[in-house]
Protein backbone atom coordinates (compact mmCIF):
# COMPACT_ATOMS: atom_id res chain seq x y z
CA UNK A 1 0.00 0.00 0.00
CA UNK A 2 2.81 2.40 0.87
CA UNK A 3 4.70 1.66 -2.35
CA UNK A 4 1.61 2.33 -4.46
CA UNK A 5 1.08 5.51 -2.47
CA UNK A 6 4.61 6.76 -3.14
CA UNK A 7 4.13 6.24 -6.87
CA UNK A 8 0.70 7.87 -6.76
CA UNK A 9 2.02 10.97 -4.98
CA UNK A 10 4.94 11.21 -7.39
CA UNK A 11 2.59 11.02 -10.37
CA UNK A 12 0.48 13.89 -9.03
CA UNK A 13 3.53 16.09 -8.48
CA UNK A 14 4.92 15.31 -11.94
CA UNK A 15 1.72 16.21 -13.80
CA UNK A 16 1.81 19.55 -15.66
CA UNK A 17 -0.13 22.32 -13.91
CA UNK A 18 -2.62 22.72 -16.76
CA UNK A 19 -3.60 19.08 -16.16
CA UNK A 20 -3.26 18.99 -12.36
CA UNK A 21 -5.28 22.11 -11.53
CA UNK A 22 -7.63 22.41 -8.52
CA UNK A 23 -10.42 20.56 -10.36
CA UNK A 24 -8.05 17.68 -11.11
CA UNK A 25 -6.91 17.42 -7.48
CA UNK A 26 -10.55 17.22 -6.42
CA UNK A 27 -11.16 14.46 -8.99
CA UNK A 28 -8.12 12.53 -7.72
CA UNK A 29 -9.45 12.77 -4.15
CA UNK A 30 -12.90 11.61 -5.27
CA UNK A 31 -11.28 8.67 -7.04
CA UNK A 32 -9.49 7.72 -3.81
CA UNK A 33 -12.81 7.80 -1.95
CA UNK A 34 -14.39 5.59 -4.63
CA UNK A 35 -11.53 3.09 -4.43
CA UNK A 36 -11.74 2.94 -0.64
CA UNK A 37 -15.50 2.43 -0.73
CA UNK A 38 -15.04 -0.40 -3.23
CA UNK A 39 -12.40 -1.98 -1.00
CA UNK A 40 -14.66 -1.78 2.05
CA UNK A 41 -17.59 -3.21 0.10
CA UNK A 42 -15.53 -6.10 -1.23
CA UNK A 43 -14.88 -7.48 2.24
CA UNK A 44 -18.04 -6.31 3.93
CA UNK A 45 -16.30 -3.32 5.47
CA UNK A 46 -16.40 -4.88 8.94
CA UNK A 47 -18.20 -1.80 10.22
CA UNK A 48 -15.76 0.77 8.78
CA UNK A 49 -17.16 3.82 6.96
CA UNK A 50 -15.82 6.49 4.63
CA UNK A 51 -17.43 9.87 3.91
CA UNK A 52 -16.34 12.95 1.99
CA UNK A 53 -17.23 16.55 1.30
CA UNK A 54 -15.79 19.19 -1.05
CA UNK A 55 -16.24 22.94 -0.59
CA UNK A 56 -15.64 25.17 -3.62
CA UNK A 57 -15.48 28.95 -4.00
CA UNK A 58 -18.98 30.05 -2.99
CA UNK A 59 -19.21 27.53 -0.15
CA UNK A 60 -15.75 28.55 1.06
CA UNK A 61 -16.82 32.19 1.17
CA UNK A 62 -20.00 31.33 3.07
CA UNK A 63 -18.05 29.12 5.46
CA UNK A 64 -15.47 31.75 6.36
CA UNK A 65 -12.46 30.12 4.69
CA UNK A 66 -10.91 33.48 3.91
CA UNK A 67 -7.39 32.16 3.37
CA UNK A 68 -8.34 29.77 0.58
CA UNK A 69 -10.63 32.37 -1.01
CA UNK A 70 -7.95 35.09 -0.99
CA UNK A 71 -5.18 32.93 -2.45
CA UNK A 72 -7.43 31.26 -5.01
CA UNK A 73 -9.45 34.29 -6.06
CA UNK A 74 -7.52 35.19 -9.22
CA UNK A 75 -7.58 31.66 -10.61
CA UNK A 76 -11.23 31.27 -9.61
CA UNK A 77 -12.19 34.06 -12.02
CA UNK A 78 -10.79 31.86 -14.80
CA UNK A 79 -12.71 28.80 -13.60
CA UNK A 80 -10.03 27.20 -11.40
CA UNK A 81 -11.77 27.56 -8.07
CA UNK A 82 -10.04 26.78 -4.76
CA UNK A 83 -11.29 23.80 -2.79
CA UNK A 84 -11.28 22.32 0.67
CA UNK A 85 -11.49 18.53 0.45
CA UNK A 86 -12.51 16.67 3.61
CA UNK A 87 -12.53 12.87 3.77
CA UNK A 88 -13.24 10.89 6.95
CA UNK A 89 -12.45 7.24 7.64
CA UNK A 90 -14.06 5.65 10.70
CA UNK A 91 -12.93 2.16 11.75
CA UNK A 92 -15.32 -0.17 13.55
CA UNK A 93 -15.99 0.73 17.21
CA UNK A 94 -14.13 -1.26 19.87
CA UNK A 95 -15.89 -4.31 21.25
CA UNK A 96 -16.92 -4.70 24.86
CA UNK A 97 -18.14 -1.14 25.41
CA UNK A 98 -14.91 -0.01 27.04
CA UNK A 99 -13.83 3.66 27.04
CA UNK A 100 -12.55 4.57 23.57
CA UNK A 101 -9.03 5.87 24.13
CA UNK A 102 -8.16 5.83 20.44
CA UNK A 103 -7.15 9.11 18.83
CA UNK A 104 -8.75 11.26 16.14
CA UNK A 105 -6.04 12.20 13.63
CA UNK A 106 -6.29 14.83 10.87
CA UNK A 107 -3.87 15.05 7.93
CA UNK A 108 -3.78 18.56 6.44
CA UNK A 109 -2.03 19.06 3.09
CA UNK A 110 -1.00 22.19 1.19
CA UNK A 111 -2.23 21.89 -2.39
CA UNK A 112 -1.03 24.93 -4.35
CA UNK A 113 -1.34 23.54 -7.86
CA UNK A 114 0.86 26.29 -9.30
CA UNK A 115 2.57 29.17 -7.51
CA UNK A 116 3.37 32.26 -9.55
CA UNK A 117 4.18 34.14 -6.34
CA UNK A 118 1.06 36.24 -6.86
CA UNK A 119 1.45 39.98 -7.43
CA UNK A 120 4.88 39.79 -5.80
CA UNK A 121 5.71 37.56 -8.70
CA UNK A 122 8.54 35.05 -8.88
CA UNK A 123 11.36 35.64 -11.38
CA UNK A 124 12.06 33.66 -14.53
CA UNK A 125 14.28 31.20 -12.63
CA UNK A 126 12.05 30.91 -9.58
CA UNK A 127 8.76 30.02 -11.22
CA UNK A 128 9.64 26.86 -13.21
CA UNK A 129 8.97 23.82 -11.06
CA UNK A 130 6.22 25.46 -9.03
CA UNK A 131 3.79 22.76 -10.19
CA UNK A 132 5.32 20.80 -7.28
CA UNK A 133 3.89 23.19 -4.68
CA UNK A 134 1.06 20.71 -4.13
CA UNK A 135 3.50 18.02 -2.92
CA UNK A 136 2.12 18.14 0.61
CA UNK A 137 -1.45 17.51 -0.53
CA UNK A 138 -0.28 14.75 -2.89
CA UNK A 139 1.56 12.99 -0.06
CA UNK A 140 -1.34 13.37 2.36
CA UNK A 141 -3.87 12.02 -0.15
CA UNK A 142 -1.70 9.02 -0.99
CA UNK A 143 -0.83 8.33 2.65
CA UNK A 144 -4.49 8.56 3.68
CA UNK A 145 -5.44 5.92 1.12
CA UNK A 146 -2.54 3.66 2.11
CA UNK A 147 -3.33 3.84 5.83
CA UNK A 148 -7.05 3.20 5.24
CA UNK A 149 -6.25 0.15 3.13
CA UNK A 150 -4.25 -1.16 6.10
CA UNK A 151 -7.39 -0.89 8.30
CA UNK A 152 -6.20 1.39 11.15
CA UNK A 153 -8.49 -0.02 13.85
CA UNK A 154 -6.17 1.52 16.46
CA UNK A 155 -7.34 5.01 15.38
CA UNK A 156 -10.74 6.37 16.35
CA UNK A 157 -11.05 8.44 13.16
CA UNK A 158 -8.69 9.44 10.37
CA UNK A 159 -9.45 12.70 8.54
CA UNK A 160 -7.93 14.13 5.38
CA UNK A 161 -8.10 17.89 4.75
CA UNK A 162 -6.67 19.19 1.47
CA UNK A 163 -6.26 22.95 1.01
CA UNK A 164 -6.28 23.38 -2.77
CA UNK A 165 -5.76 26.58 -4.74
CA UNK A 166 -3.74 28.12 -7.55
CA UNK A 167 -1.77 31.26 -6.64
CA UNK A 168 -2.33 33.12 -9.91
CA UNK A 169 -1.91 36.69 -11.13
CA UNK A 170 -4.98 38.60 -12.30
CA UNK A 171 -7.36 41.46 -11.50
CA UNK A 172 -8.75 39.54 -8.51
CA UNK A 173 -5.37 38.55 -7.05
CA UNK A 174 -4.92 39.27 -3.37
CA UNK A 175 -2.61 42.21 -2.72
CA UNK A 176 0.08 43.28 -0.29
CA UNK A 177 -1.66 45.33 2.45
CA UNK A 178 -4.86 43.30 2.16
CA UNK A 179 -6.21 41.98 5.45
CA UNK A 180 -7.48 38.40 5.19
CA UNK A 181 -9.90 36.87 7.69
CA UNK A 182 -9.29 33.10 7.77
CA UNK A 183 -11.47 30.47 9.42
CA UNK A 184 -9.72 30.96 12.77
CA UNK A 185 -10.85 34.60 12.86
CA UNK A 186 -7.27 35.72 13.52
CA UNK A 187 -6.70 38.38 10.90
CA UNK A 188 -3.72 38.33 8.53
CA UNK A 189 -2.09 41.42 7.01
CA UNK A 190 -0.60 40.33 3.68
CA UNK A 191 2.97 41.54 3.31
CA UNK A 192 4.07 38.76 0.94
CA UNK A 193 1.78 37.21 -1.67
CA UNK A 194 4.43 34.53 -2.23
CA UNK A 195 3.91 33.26 1.32
CA UNK A 196 0.51 31.88 0.37
CA UNK A 197 0.85 28.27 1.48
CA UNK A 198 0.67 29.12 5.16
CA UNK A 199 -2.43 31.24 4.48
CA UNK A 200 -4.39 28.30 3.01
CA UNK A 201 -3.05 25.98 5.73
CA UNK A 202 -4.36 28.43 8.34
CA UNK A 203 -7.86 27.51 7.14
CA UNK A 204 -6.95 23.81 7.05
CA UNK A 205 -5.66 23.50 10.60
CA UNK A 206 -8.48 25.69 11.95
CA UNK A 207 -10.98 23.33 10.33
CA UNK A 208 -9.17 20.18 11.52
CA UNK A 209 -8.83 21.38 15.11
CA UNK A 210 -12.23 23.07 15.26
CA UNK A 211 -15.69 21.80 16.20
CA UNK A 212 -16.45 19.82 13.03
CA UNK A 213 -13.40 17.51 13.12
CA UNK A 214 -12.00 18.28 16.57
CA UNK A 215 -8.88 16.22 15.95
CA UNK A 216 -6.70 15.06 18.80
CA UNK A 217 -3.66 15.24 16.54
CA UNK A 218 -3.28 17.65 13.61
CA UNK A 219 -0.46 16.82 11.19
CA UNK A 220 0.17 19.29 8.37
CA UNK A 221 2.55 18.73 5.48
CA UNK A 222 3.72 21.28 2.94
CA UNK A 223 6.39 22.37 0.51
CA UNK A 224 6.42 25.51 2.62
CA UNK A 225 9.79 27.29 2.70
CA UNK A 226 13.11 27.45 0.93
CA UNK A 227 14.49 28.03 4.40
CA UNK A 228 13.78 24.37 5.19
CA UNK A 229 16.50 23.39 2.72
CA UNK A 230 18.94 25.79 4.37
CA UNK A 231 18.13 24.25 7.75
CA UNK A 232 17.90 20.52 7.00
CA UNK A 233 18.85 20.09 3.34
CA UNK A 234 17.33 18.26 0.39
CA UNK A 235 17.08 14.82 2.00
CA UNK A 236 15.63 15.66 5.42
CA UNK A 237 12.30 17.37 5.96
CA UNK A 238 12.14 19.88 8.79
CA UNK A 239 9.54 19.16 11.46
CA UNK A 240 8.07 21.35 14.19
CA UNK A 241 5.85 20.03 16.98
CA UNK A 242 4.35 21.23 20.23
CA UNK A 243 4.76 17.73 21.68
CA UNK A 244 8.19 16.23 22.28
CA UNK A 245 6.97 12.62 22.09
CA UNK A 246 5.33 13.32 18.72
CA UNK A 247 8.52 14.96 17.48
CA UNK A 248 10.65 11.96 18.49
CA UNK A 249 8.14 9.51 17.01
CA UNK A 250 8.22 11.34 13.67
CA UNK A 251 12.02 11.30 13.56
CA UNK A 252 11.99 7.57 14.39
CA UNK A 253 9.38 6.93 11.68
CA UNK A 254 11.60 8.79 9.24
CA UNK A 255 14.56 6.57 10.00
CA UNK A 256 12.48 3.40 9.70
CA UNK A 257 10.75 4.44 6.48
CA UNK A 258 13.62 6.23 4.74
CA UNK A 259 11.66 9.50 4.61
CA UNK A 260 14.19 11.28 6.79
CA UNK A 261 13.27 14.29 8.92
CA UNK A 262 14.88 16.40 11.61
CA UNK A 263 13.36 18.56 14.33
CA UNK A 264 13.45 22.36 14.08
CA UNK A 265 13.06 24.64 17.12
CA UNK A 266 9.57 25.10 18.54
CA UNK A 267 9.57 28.37 20.47
CA UNK A 268 6.39 30.45 20.13
CA UNK A 269 7.81 33.01 22.56
CA UNK A 270 10.59 33.78 20.07
CA UNK A 271 8.86 33.31 16.72
CA UNK A 272 5.32 34.67 17.07
CA UNK A 273 6.61 38.24 17.36
CA UNK A 274 8.11 37.95 13.87
CA UNK A 275 4.60 38.34 12.45
CA UNK A 276 3.54 41.40 14.45
CA UNK A 277 1.23 43.81 12.63
CA UNK A 278 -0.21 47.21 13.46
CA UNK A 279 -3.47 46.56 11.59
CA UNK A 280 -4.17 42.84 12.05
CA UNK A 281 -3.46 39.97 14.43
CA UNK A 282 -0.41 39.02 12.39
CA UNK A 283 1.39 39.42 9.07
CA UNK A 284 1.98 36.43 6.84
CA UNK A 285 5.76 36.85 6.46
CA UNK A 286 8.56 37.43 8.94
CA UNK A 287 10.35 40.66 9.75
CA UNK A 288 13.76 39.02 10.28
CA UNK A 289 14.55 36.45 7.58
CA UNK A 290 17.59 35.23 9.53
CA UNK A 291 15.55 34.17 12.58
CA UNK A 292 14.69 30.51 11.91
CA UNK A 293 12.36 31.15 8.98
CA UNK A 294 11.23 27.53 8.67
CA UNK A 295 10.27 27.40 12.35
CA UNK A 296 8.52 30.75 12.06
CA UNK A 297 6.45 29.55 9.11
CA UNK A 298 5.36 26.53 11.12
CA UNK A 299 4.50 28.79 14.04
CA UNK A 300 2.29 30.91 11.78
CA UNK A 301 0.26 27.78 10.99
CA UNK A 302 0.06 26.82 14.66
CA UNK A 303 -1.31 30.29 15.44
CA UNK A 304 -4.54 29.24 13.69
CA UNK A 305 -5.24 26.07 15.65
CA UNK A 306 -8.43 26.00 17.70
CA UNK A 307 -8.34 28.52 20.59
CA UNK A 308 -8.54 25.64 23.08
CA UNK A 309 -5.49 23.93 21.60
CA UNK A 310 -2.99 22.66 24.15
CA UNK A 311 -5.62 22.35 26.86
CA UNK A 312 -6.68 18.93 28.07
CA UNK A 313 -10.10 17.71 27.03
CA UNK A 314 -12.23 14.62 27.51
CA UNK A 315 -11.99 11.72 25.06
CA UNK A 316 -15.63 12.12 24.12
CA UNK A 317 -14.97 15.43 22.37
CA UNK A 318 -11.48 14.93 21.00
CA UNK A 319 -8.14 15.29 22.73
CA UNK A 320 -5.02 13.14 22.79
CA UNK A 321 -1.58 12.58 24.28
CA UNK A 322 -0.68 11.83 27.89
CA UNK A 323 -3.77 10.22 29.35
CA UNK A 324 -4.93 10.43 32.95
CA UNK A 325 -8.16 9.83 34.76
CA UNK A 326 -10.16 12.76 36.09
CA UNK A 327 -13.70 13.63 37.04
CA UNK A 328 -14.69 13.84 33.37
CA UNK A 329 -13.28 10.43 32.42
CA UNK A 330 -10.34 9.84 30.11
CA UNK A 331 -8.39 13.07 29.51
CA UNK A 332 -5.98 13.70 26.64
CA UNK A 333 -3.63 16.41 25.44
CA UNK A 334 -3.96 17.49 21.81
CA UNK A 335 -0.85 17.52 19.60
CA UNK A 336 0.33 19.31 16.46
CA UNK A 337 3.03 18.26 13.99
CA UNK A 338 4.24 20.30 11.02
CA UNK A 339 6.31 18.74 8.22
CA UNK A 340 8.06 21.10 5.81
CA UNK A 341 9.21 18.90 2.93
CA UNK A 342 10.17 21.52 0.34
CA UNK A 343 13.55 19.86 -0.21
CA UNK A 344 12.86 16.11 -0.28
CA UNK A 345 9.57 16.37 -2.20
CA UNK A 346 11.40 16.57 -5.55
CA UNK A 347 14.62 15.20 -6.95
CA UNK A 348 17.40 17.71 -7.52
CA UNK A 349 18.15 18.10 -11.21
CA UNK A 350 15.18 16.32 -12.74
CA UNK A 351 12.60 18.01 -10.52
CA UNK A 352 10.59 14.77 -10.48
CA UNK A 353 8.35 14.03 -7.54
CA UNK A 354 9.83 11.61 -5.02
CA UNK A 355 6.61 10.70 -3.22
CA UNK A 356 8.22 11.90 0.00
CA UNK A 357 5.95 11.85 3.02
CA UNK A 358 3.81 8.84 2.18
CA UNK A 359 6.05 6.24 3.83
CA UNK A 360 6.75 8.61 6.73
CA UNK A 361 3.06 8.97 7.55
CA UNK A 362 2.23 5.31 7.03
CA UNK A 363 5.03 4.34 9.42
CA UNK A 364 4.04 6.98 11.98
CA UNK A 365 0.31 6.20 11.94
CA UNK A 366 0.55 2.41 11.87
CA UNK A 367 3.56 2.03 14.17
CA UNK A 368 3.88 1.66 17.93
CA UNK A 369 3.35 5.36 18.68
CA UNK A 370 -0.38 5.06 17.99
CA UNK A 371 -0.91 1.53 19.28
Amino acid sequence: AATRGVRFAGRLVDAPPAAMDPDAIVREAEAVVARLRATLASDGGAGATISSDVLRYDALKRGGFGGLVAVGDAAARDGREPALVHVKYTPPPPSGGESDARRVVALVGKGITFDTGGLQIKGKSGMPGMKSDMGGAAAMLAAFEAVCVLRPAHLRELHLVLCVAENAVGPAAFRPDDVVVPLSGRTIEVNNTDAEGRVVLADGVAFASGPIVRADDVIDMATLTGAQMVATGRHFAGIVSDDEAMERACEDAGRRSGDLCHALPYAPEFFTREFSSKVADMRNSVKDRSNAQASCAGQFIANHLDPGWGKKSSAGGGGGGDDDEGGGGLVKTRRWLHVDMAGPSTEKGSGRGTGYGVSLLVELLTGSFYR
